[in-house]
């Protein structure tokens, strides 16, 4: 049986929200672009003629006053959680379709108004209350019919319901794209068919050989019988804790011991919901108005002694400017409990790393303690990456891309920092340049290492040229060279069109 279903919309939210973050007015000519064609737009600006899909410079030409807005669906979730809190106070079976779309589910809640219209005017009057001055509602089996019920409202009536058992014929002359599945759309107008209506009236079992599973449920969503049901959407518990100091504290070992039964309930919180932290968020708030946060990792679980040890590793490095008023903690990133049991003899020796290296980050600096990882790229600089210890690692080119032109083979041991400058010299002592043939002037004979050592080049290789997005500024365009000296060290050499530098030592 289908269930009665109310759909709360909110008419152009992605635009209300975007204005709302950008300090604009949500009815002057607004347009959202997203990969340069034209996502969402205000009421004015399609009273001027700009549509969704329209490219930016079309939307442009045809209105000359629309204000471009990039879309950012985080904004949108963002702004439209209070909306949710206040909807959520009067009406507790809330389930988010999108941001300014919800569906609720009917049952249970007319009859606590006293019948469906009253309770979608108590909707209208919930979410009017946070701000949003136009809302529609509808009323219908399952929750498609009442979408389009709501969105078939006007201002001047913002409520729409349609009878049980009238779905069907209330979506009958609506086209199939409401469907949502463009293939499927595409099929049936090439057959002749492009209403809800006429793809109802097709044979059901003929609709399941010819389209599947997918088209069958679709079928039976264009007869008014959505199988669909409203599914409550279950509130994240909070689970930040904090703790406030008045007067503020100053000495480290005040501020440790006043939180220890903070961080008890922290980690009790999170147990009694079978749960862990794997990753710590500590910020600390001072009297002066500074703030200080970092992230700690977890190679198992915090427990409140960890946590302890956190906050007070942190707040010796912090470099706050006044005393501490407080102090946040926030589980960054969690875990089953059942997943970080200890094992039958302890951690192991993977926990006590985790813990001297975090202690000595917490000595030396956040960035004292590093771990590499191997990176994309052609240069040996772009191949090394370094994070702190405990932060995941984000190479900004991937590793497993075929890269053309870097380095194969033997690995230099050493990767030289800051491109220190090397001379190469031929027989006569002149500089050996590289031509635009990418052909070296002269023999190397002699090379100037980084200390400023000269000696006899032994043998050499290359030049091997590297053109990386030519069109590019930011490019690299440069030629390898390796050579060997009387003294046994080997190097990898790079000439840049001026001048030559050590990008590493083998």
């Amino acid at each position: 049986m289908t269930e009665r279903s109310l759909v709360v919309w909110c008419p152009d939210w992605p635009v209300r929200a975007a204005a709302g973050e950008a300090g604009l007015d949500p009815d002057s000519p607004i347009a959202l672009i997203e990969h340069g064609l034209v996502h969402a737009c205000s009421s004015a600006a399609r009273a001027a003629g700009v549509q969704r899909g329209l490219k930016l410079r079309e939307a442009q030409s045809r209105c000359a006053a629309v204000v471009v807005l990039l879309l950012h669906p985080v904004v949108d979730a963002r702004r439209f959680e209070p909306v949710l809190t206040a909807l959520e106070a009067g009406i507790p079976t809330v389930q988010v379709v999108r941001p300014g779309l919800v569906a609720i589910r009917a049952a249970g809640t007319d009859c606590f108004y006293g019948g469906e219209r009253q309770a979608a005017e108590q909707a209208i009057a919930l979410v009017a209350g946070a701000g949003v001055p136009d809302v529609r509602v509808g009323v219908a089996d399952g929750p498609v019919t009442a979408e389009q019920a709501a969105r078939s409202t006007g201002r001047a009536e913002p409520v729409r319901i349609v009878p049980p058992g009238a779905a069907a014929g209330f979506l009958a002359p609506l086209p199939v794209a409401l469907l949502g599945l463009p293939e499927l759309g595409a099929v049936l107008a090439k057959l002749g068919v492009r209403t809800l209506g006429a793809f109802a009236a097709l044979d059901e079992a003929s609709v399941r050989g010819r389209f599947g599973p997918e088209g069958e449920a679709a079928h039976r969503v264009a007869a008014g019988l959505d199988p669909r049901r409203v599914v409550a959407r279950v509130v994240p518990a909070d689970r930040d804790r904090r703790i406030r100091f008045e007067p503020p504290l100053e000495r480290v070992d005040q501020i440790a011991f006043a939180l220890k039964r903070t961080a008890e309930d922290f980690v009790a919180a999170l147990a009694a919901d079978l749960a862990v932290c794997t990753a710590l968020a500590v910020e600390l708030s001072d009297d002066r108005g500074g703030t200080h946060r970092r992230t700690w990792l977890h190679p198992r679980s915090f427990t409140p002694l960890d946590v302890v040890d956190r906050v007070r590793w942190q707040l010796t490095g912090a470099g706050l400017t006044g005393a501490v008023t407080e102090v946040l903690l926030h589980p960054e990133a969690g875990d089953a409990a059942a997943d970080h049991e200890q094992g039958l003899w302890g951690g192991g020796p993977d926990e006590r790393i985790h813990h001297a290296l975090s202690r000595v980050q917490s000595m030396l600096g956040h960035e004292a303690v590093l771990t590499a990882a191997i990176g994309g790229g052609r240069l040996l600089s772009d191949r090394r990456v370094l994070a702190p210890w405990g932060e995941a690692h984000a190479p900004a080119r991937a590793a497993d891309r075929p890269w053309p032109g870097r380095l194969p083979g033997f690995v230099p041991a050493a990767v030289l920092d800051d491109r220190p400058t090397v001379h190469v010299l031929d027989p006569a002592g002149r500089p050996v340049d590289v031509d635009e043939r990418g052909a070296l002037s002269a023999p190397p004979a002699a090379l100037t290492d980084p200390a400023g050592r000269t000696g006899r080049v032994d043998g050499w290789a290359g030049p091997w040229p590297i053109d990386e997005r030519w069109w590019d500024d930011a490019g690299v365009r440069l030629h390898r060279l390796q050579a060997t000296t009387e003294d046994g060290a080997a190097w990898l050499l790079a000439h840049d069109g001026r001048d030559w530098w050590a990008e590493a030592q083998y």
